[in-house]
């Protein structure tokens, strides 16, 4: 029973450790961090004009889905990697495994590139 608990001290000193964290930030942010602004602070000071419309417009949700392919294509990538690393060691299970990855990979590139995501106006 001693030596369980000595194996899992680490685990529960970090999980003492992010629960102070999780507990203590929003405190001080809440009671240290800026209050709500007042008065001259909500003056415009770039150009010293007054703004026309919204300062923050909405963009347009292409954006997003670029970032969302790039974030995608990104995890694909890491993903191959340790494969080719420990290709041999995987043998025809790995090989097929990863046509198959490569495969749905290939088939979601060409449906992202059917539905139009891919064309920028």
């Amino acid at each position: 029973m001693n030596q369980i608990l000595i194996t899992y001290l680490p685990i529960a000193v970090l999980l003492g450790i992010a629960l102070f964290f999780a507990i203590l930030l929003p405190i001080l942010s809440v009671n240290l961090g800026p209050k709500r602004a007042k008065g001259r602070s909500l003056t415009a000071y770039e150009s010293g004009m007054t703004a026309i419309g919204e300062a923050q417009r909405r963009l347009p949700v292409k954006f997003y889905r670029v970032a969302v392919l790039f974030i995608l294509f990104d995890v694909d990538i890491i993903l191959l990697v340790p494969w080719a690393v420990s290709f041999r060691q995987l043998g025809f299970y790995g090989l097929v495994a990863m046509l198959i990855f490569i495969f749905m990979f290939i088939l979601g590139d060409v449906w992202v590139w059917k539905k139009g995501v891919l064309e920028w106006e």
